[in-house]
């Protein structure tokens, strides 16, 4: 562990314990912030994905009545749930999909090994986990369909936590061939590549590692993941979160040039996505529109194969 995770450790562990004190003085319920719902009505893409093209970073929320949420959620939102999810891929195109348990649910995974159980092998999932569970916990999550677990390194998602626990459970999960997903905050990939390069499994990053278009293609940051993804045959990328990157807005073609940027460089360990329904952004996209951005960053047909298909069923192990 460096300096700089060392400080946000300590930092995490005092601000649990002052707010341990404070639920102990019967403070004020705190306020959880209410996210944005999805575009209701994504269009009929123009580009038409070709067959087995998977989704690899989605969510489903609820229905809170059946799956509630945790009473530690970082936000509130709507229900989004398996039925308008597949509602939604149908629309754009989707016949596989990776679903990302959300940090709504916690560590109630049932809203993902829920809807992999009635996908007949179209779908696979991504957990929550603790290194609370136990060897029997983890194997039936992974008979039920899930093939990694994510750890969101964000202030506003609860932190980076302890790195002690983070690497007991990335050790207890490579035994079971799981890689593991990161999300990181925007600059801080130079800081996590010696952890990551040092990981017994493979690991994903989410969301082109949260990279900001207005600080350009030279940006340390984003140079630094580029090298991390060339020399570090574990390291893959998602291509997703344009939306998130993006400066100018709408259509967000100025978070183009990163994705393309990314897939040259590794175009065997890059996948793709749509991060439906797009929790915590900014503006929100259509996922039609989202589907419409690949052949601009992606033009060649045989490496969309790669993107949508042929690297998600590889990482995946879709049959």
């Amino acid at each position: 562990m460096n300096r700089r995770e060392c400080l946000h450790l300590l930092t995490g562990l005092a601000g649990a314990a002052l707010a341990g004190e404070a639920r102990g003085q019967a403070a004020e319920p705190r306020s959880i912030p209410t996210i944005a719902p999805p575009d209701p009505n994504p269009k009929t893409p123009s580009f038409k994905l070709p067959p087995k093209s998977c989704d690899s970073h989605t969510h489903i929320f609820g229905p809170a009545s059946r799956y509630p949420f945790s009473e530690k959620r970082p936000y509130n939102t709507a229900d989004a749930p398996l039925e308008t999810f597949r509602s939604v891929h149908e629309k754009i195109g989707v016949e596989r999909c990776v679903i990302v348990n959300a940090t709504v649910h916690g560590t109630d995974n049932r809203v993902v090994t829920d809807a992999i159980a009635q996908s007949e092998g179209a779908y696979k999932g991504i957990a929550n986990v603790s290194d609370e569970m136990t060897e029997k916990e983890l194997a039936a999550l992974d008979k039920s369909g899930i093939c990694g677990c994510r750890f969101a390194f964000l202030k506003r998602l609860g932190g980076v936590g302890d790195m002690n626990k983070f690497q007991r459970i990335v050790h207890r999960v490579a035994e079971l061939g799981w890689h593991i997903d990161v999300y990181f905050e925007p600059g801080t990939v130079p800081e996590f590549a010696p952890v990551l390069t040092a990981l017994p499994t493979p690991y994903v990053i989410d969301h082109m590692g949260t990279v900001q278009a207005a600080k350009g293609l030279d940006d340390p940051g984003f140079t630094a993941l580029l090298d991390l993804q060339k020399k570090d045959e574990k390291c893959w990328v998602k291509i997703t979160g344009l939306e998130r990157a993006s400066a100018a807005g709408k259509p967000f073609h100025d978070a183009v040039p990163f994705a393309k940027a990314l897939i040259d460089n590794a175009p065997d360990r890059v996948i793709w996505g749509t991060d439906w329904p797009h929790p915590n952004v900014k503006i929100m996209p259509n996922d039609g529109e989202i589907v419409d951005l690949i052949p601009l960053y992606a033009p060649d047909k045989a490496i969309q194969q790669k993107l949508l298909v042929d690297n998600p069923a590889r990482l995946f192990k879709f049959g």
